[in-house]
């Protein structure tokens, strides 16, 4: 004899929809993260053709508020620099190369 199971229906759809960004916050933090990338090369435009040709290759970690930037040759070093000063500050990391870049895709 066959016993027929009853499965419930799929549901479809966000796993947790009362979590949902409005778009009015989605569109604040694009602009906002759209003006600290500005910050971000605005920063490195002013000190690369400086740095360039004693360091070059080197990661360079900006700090969008204040403009304060720390070099090393190791990334993970630079970032640690940036964070003994600044905590909880958003940081943006570049090279110190002629696009800015740490490779091509």
């Amino acid at each position: 004899m066959t016993q027929i199971t009853s499965t419930p229906p799929r549901r479809r759809g966000r796993l947790f929809p009362e979590y949902t960004i409005p778009p009015e916050e989605l569109a604040r933090r694009k602009a906002e993260k759209e003006i600290r990338s500005r910050r971000y090369w605005e920063v490195f435009a002013q000190v690369s053709p400086q740095l360039i040709d004693d360091h070059y290759n080197w990661f360079i970690v900006i700090e969008a508020n204040t403009g304060d930037y720390f070099i090393d040759s190791d990334e993970e070093v630079a970032v640690q620099k940036a964070r003994q000063k600044y905590p909880s500050g958003m940081v943006g990391i570049m090279r110190l190369n002629e696009t800015g870049t740490c490779g091509k895709i």
